[in-house]
C-alpha cells in the first residue's frame, strides 16, 4: 500500500505491470486505484519490453512511468531500459517485488539480491529525495500470503511531478562562443526535448553557423541553408576548429572522430551532463530552453569555413546516386521518408536506419516529431519504446532493422492497447546487420569472424504480422510503396526488401563521392 500512495503523490500516473504471483497484491491496488481515476495501467507479459515500454512513455509525456515486476529474474529483465533510462536522464520508475530478506542466499525459489541490482544506474532511496532526472528502483518486500481486504490507496488526486531545478551558469560558454571565431564554429544538433526545439531553432537560425542537424533533433529540415547534407564528411575535409553540441550524443562518424581530434574545442549542452567524449571537452547540464534564453541574445558568428556553399552541390550529389539506384537500400529510405514525413511521428532504429535516415532522408517537409534510444545506441527493446512513445498516436511510424525487430518480438504485445490507425512499422530486412559490414576493420578479419559479425538470420516478416494480427505489405522497389494501405485501421507491417546489388553499387560510388571543394 505504502508504495503506491507514495508513487501517486510523487505524480507517477502511468504504469506498466507484468503480474506474477509475488507483485499480485501491488497488481490489485493498482486495479482499485485505476478504477478510482487515479492513473494508467498497460500491461504486457513480458518484463524487458514492459521496462522499454514504459520508458517511451516517458518520452512522450515528461513525467515518469513505472513498470511493476514480480521477483527473481523477471527483476533482472529490466536492467536495460534502466540504463537506456538513466543516459537519457528520464524518470523511469522500476518497482520491484521481492521475497522477505531472509531468504536471500538460501537458494529458495524466485530469490535474488534484488536491492541495488541496478548498481548506480538507478537511485535507490526513498522517492521524496529523487530527483526524478534518472530512474528510481523501488524494491518491495512481501510476505507469501497477503489478505487483500479493501483497501484502495487513500490519495484523493494524483500528485504533481517535477524534476529537481539546477542552477545553470551559462558565462563560461558566453565567452567561448565570442573567442576565435576564426578558427570556425559548426552546431552539432543531437536528439531534442520537443521544448528545445524552438529555442534551439532561433539560436541557430541568429548564430548562422553551419549546423549538422540530426534527425532526432526535430530541425534536420526546418534549418534549411544551415544544415549541413552529407555533414560528418565534409567537417572531416574542412574541420572546425569548435564544436557545439546541442542535445543528445550524435550518431554520425564525426562525433565519434572527435576523439581523436584534441586540438577541436567541444562545448556539449545536454540533459544528462555527460559530455560523450572520452578525452577533454566542455560540458554544461540543463534543459536547452533554460540554457539558451540565460544565453540571451548571441552575436552572428557566421560561415568562417565557407561550408554552407557546398551544400548545393552536396545535395545535387545525393540526389543523383539515389536516382541511379532507386531500388537500393538508401534509395528506399529516401521514399520511405516521404512517406513517414506525413506520419504524426517517427521512430528510428539504431544502426542502419537512423544513419541512412540522416544522410537520405528528404529534405522538403519539416519532421519534428522524431525519436530514437540513443542513450546508449543499443537496438534491444526499440519496438517496445516507439509503442510506449506514440501509444496514443495515431499514424506513428517506426523504421528498424530486420535485428531490431528479433530483439524485441515480444513487444507486439502491446498493439491490442495502443492506437492502431494508421501505425505503420517498417522494416529494412537487409539480411542482418549490415552496418558492420561498413566497418573498415572487417576487411582484416578472417571470413568466419567476419561472418559472425555481419549475423545473416533468415526472417519470414510475414509471421511475425501473422502473430500480432498486422497487415504485411512488401517493397522490393520504389514503386512498391504504392501498395501502401491508405489510413488503414489495423498496424501494418511494412517489409523493405532492397536490391542487393544495386545497394552495393551505391555504397561503392557514395564512397568514391570527393569532398565537393
Amino acid at each position: 500500500m505504502a508504495v503506491v500512495e507514495s508513487c501517486l503523490k510523487a505524480g507517477v500516473g502511468d504504469y506498466v505491470v507484468c503480474a506474477g504471483a509475488r507483485n499480485a497484491a501491488l497488481l490489485e491496488l493498482l486495479a482499485r486505484a485505476e478504477e478510482d481515476g487515479l492513473l494508467r495501467v498497460w500491461h504486457h507479459f513480458e518484463e524487458r519490453s514492459a521496462g522499454f515500454f514504459a520508458l517511451g512513455r516517458t518520452m512522450e509525456t515528461g513525467q515518469p512511468c513505472a513498470v511493476v515486476v514480480t521477483s527473481g529474474t523477471a527483476t533482472a529483465e529490466l536492467l536495460p531500459a534502466v540504463i537506456e533510462s538513466h543516459y537519457q536522464a528520464r524518470p523511469l520508475v522500476a518497482i520491484t517485488a521481492d521475497r522477505p530478506a531472509r531468504f536471500r542466499g538460501t537458494g529458495a525459489p524466485q530469490t535474488i539480491h534484488q536491492p541495488g541490482i541496478f548498481g548506480g544506474h538507478a537511485f535507490a532511496g526513498d522517492i521524496s529525495e529523487w530527483d526524478g532526472r534518472r530512474p528510481l528502483h523501488m524494491n518491495v518486500e512481501l510476505e507469501e500470503e497477503l489478505e487483500f481486504g479493501d483497501e484502495r490507496p487513500g490519495v484523493e488526486e494524483p500528485g504533481r511531478f517535477s524534476q529537481a531545478r539546477q542552477r545553470v551558469d551559462v558565462a563560461a560558454l558566453a565567452r567561448w562562443l565570442r573567442e576565435d571565431l576564426y578558427q570556425g564554429l559548426v552546431v552539432v544538433l543531437g536528439g531534442l526535448e520537443p521544448a528545445e526545439q524552438e529555442d534551439a531553432f532561433h539560436f541557430c537560425r541568429a548564430l548562422g553557423a553551419p549546423v549538422l542537424a540530426e534527425a532526432g533533433s526535430g530541425l534536420r529540415e526546418a534549418l534549411g541553408k544551415l544544415s549541413l547534407p552529407d555533414g560528418d564528411r565534409l567537417l572531416m575535409w574542412r574541420t572546425p576548429g569548435k564544436v557545439l553540441r546541442l542535445g543528445e550524443v550524435p550518431s554520425g562518424r564525426f562525433w565519434r572522430d572527435l576523439e581523436e581530434m584534441s586540438e577541436v574545442a567541444v562545448w556539449s549542452v545536454c540533459r544528462n551532463g555527460l559530455a560523450g567524449l572520452a578525452r577533454e571537452s566542455m560540458v554544461l547540464q540543463g534543459g536547452l530552453e533554460r540554457v539558451l534564453a540565460g544565453l540571451g541574445d548571441v552575436a552572428e558568428v557566421g560561415d568562417v569555413l565557407d561550408l554552407l556553399p557546398l551544400r548545393s552541390r552536396r545535395m545535387a550529389l545525393i540526389d543523383e546516386l539515389l536516382e541511379t539506384y532507386p531500388d537500393s537500400e538508401p534509395g528506399l529510405v529516401r521514399v520511405l521518408s516521404q512517406y513517414a514525413s506525413l506520419a504524426s511521428g517517427v521512430f528510428l532504429g539504431n544502426s542502419m536506419p537512423i544513419r541512412e535516415w540522416n544522410l537520405f532522408a528528404q529534405w522538403r517537409q519539416p519532421t519534428t516529431r522524431v525519436r530514437a534510444n540513443r542513450g546508449t545506441n543499443g537496438i534491444d527493446g526499440q519496438l517496445s519504446t516507439w509503442l510506449g512513445w506514440s501509444g496514443e498516436a495515431t499514424d506513428a511510424w517506426a523504421v528498424v532493422g530486420d535485428l531490431t525487430l528479433l530483439y524485441d518480438l515480444a513487444a507486439g504485445g502491446f498493439l491490442k492497447q495502443v492506437a492502431g490507425k494508421g501505425r505503420t512499422l517498417a522494416v529494412i530486412n537487409n539480411g542482418g546487420g549490415r552496418i558492420f559490414s561498413r566497418l573498415p576493420r572487417l576487411t582484416a578479419m578472417s571470413g568466419r569472424a567476419a561472418e559472425w559479425m555481419i549475423n545473416q538470420p533468415t526472417v519470414d516478416l510475414a509471421g511475425f504480422a501473422t502473430l500480432w494480427g498486422m497487415l504485411h505489405v512488401t517493397v522490393r522497389t520504389a514503386d512498391d510503396f504504392d501498395r501502401l494501405p491508405a489510413d488503414s485501421e489495423v498496424p501494418v507491417l511494412l517489409e523493405i526488401i532492397p536490391d542487393p546489388r544495386q545497394t552495393a553499387v551505391f555504397w561503392q560510388a557514395w564512397d568514391r563521392i570527393d569532398g565537393g571543394i
